[in-house]
């Protein structure tokens, strides 16, 4: 009895081979709540990682590790900001720089070109590049790219995101050296069309929909934990920077652009580290019920229609060897 507890506690304390990457846009008191954390709740936010050993890497890092099939950094937590906010660099950066946290932010340079909103400048950027942050592309115009405007061919819409992409990736480089190839998807939206073009080009394709990362994250679609507005609560926090990704093997239905209403998401993955029968996916407050076509394949669909507009499946399942973790996958739909 004492052999089996030994090991029961060597499997709950087994690095867990998975990152957390955070998505904030605004540090303010004075924005929008929904897009927003104040000083202090950001602060909040990156003490808790401090006090409880998590590791803040570098997306380059993160990155590196998926790429290489490395081991990724136990307990690991990315942070990122989105939509080039001037208060990424008068409040969030130097909270960051007290703590000595990496980061990075996803800028689009035709709106700091046109100074279009409370954006950075050229020069605050490049401080910030200097310090050690990282940029990376937010396509030119923080445009919706995810599908053709009405009454565009699929080659001139392919076309034009390919020129977003590449122009916002020289700019930034031509005002901080730095080339990545990182793409965060404006508004989070993104299609298999669009994934695909990401991958020709050689990009990093990342998304705002939850979940964890792991060595099968899809390279098109890394997701991110929104960590504002009602999302900044630590309580609800807390849990997620315990989560585990799926380990997806095929996404056999799963384009973000629905073509029938409700869609239907189609998963195949590894079953090892999760009872299927503790499977439970949500779309909003609605349960739905997963259908195994077979020991490692699930599909599940909404009984009602999706809104117009952008929704999820939300799925989850406790894991057996790591006590207090579950996985997390999040489904984005763009109707």
């Amino acid at each position: 009895m004492r052999i089996v507890f030994l090991l029961l506690i060597l499997l709950w304390q087994r690095p867990v081979n998975a990152a957390v990457m955070l998505i904030y846009h605004h540090v303010a008191e004075d924005t929008p709540r929904v897009s927003s954390v104040t000083p202090s709740e950001f602060r909040e936010h990156l003490s808790y990682l401090r006090d409880n050993n998590f590791q803040v890497i570098g997306l380059d890092v993160l990155i590196d590790q998926l790429k290489t099939g490395n081991p990724i950094a136990d307990n690991a937590v990315v942070i990122t900001f989105d939509d080039s906010y001037e208060n990424n660099f008068t409040t969030a950066h130097p909270i960051l720089q007290e703590f000595g946290y990496p980061y990075t932010i996803f800028i689009s340079p035709g709106a700091i070109d046109q100074r279009i909103g409370p954006v950075l400048s050229w020069a605050q950027i490049k401080q910030m590049s200097d310090d050690g942050v990282l940029v990376a592309n937010h396509a030119m115009w923080h445009e919706h790219m995810a599908r053709p405007e009405q009454g565009e061919s699929e080659a001139a819409w392919l076309e034009r995101m390919q020129q977003s992409i590449l122009q916002a990736e020289q700019r930034i480089k031509e005002e901080t050296g730095q080339s990545h190839k990182w793409l965060a998807y404006p508004y989070g939206e993104f299609s298999d069309a669009l994934e695909n073009l990401v991958s020709e080009l050689g990009f990093i394709g990342i998304g705002q929909q939850s979940g964890a990362i792991g060595p099968l994250t899809k390279l098109t679609r890394i997701p991110r934990y929104p960590a504002a507005g009602q999302y900044a609560d630590l309580k609800d926090l807390r849990q997620k920077f315990r989560t585990l990704a799926f380990p997806i093997t095929e996404y056999l239905a799963a384009n973000q652009v629905i073509s029938s209403n409700p869609p239907v998401l189609r998963l195949a993955l590894k079953v090892e580290d999760f009872r299927p029968e503790q499977l439970r996916c949500f779309a909003g407050s609605e349960v739905l019920e997963p259908v195994w076509l077979n020991a490692t394949t699930f599909e599940v669909k909404a009984i009602k229609p999706l809104n117009r507009g952008r929704s999820r499946y939300n799925c989850t399942a406790p894991s057996i060897s790591k006590r207090g973790y579950f996985y997390w996958y999040s489904q984005p739909w763009l109707n």
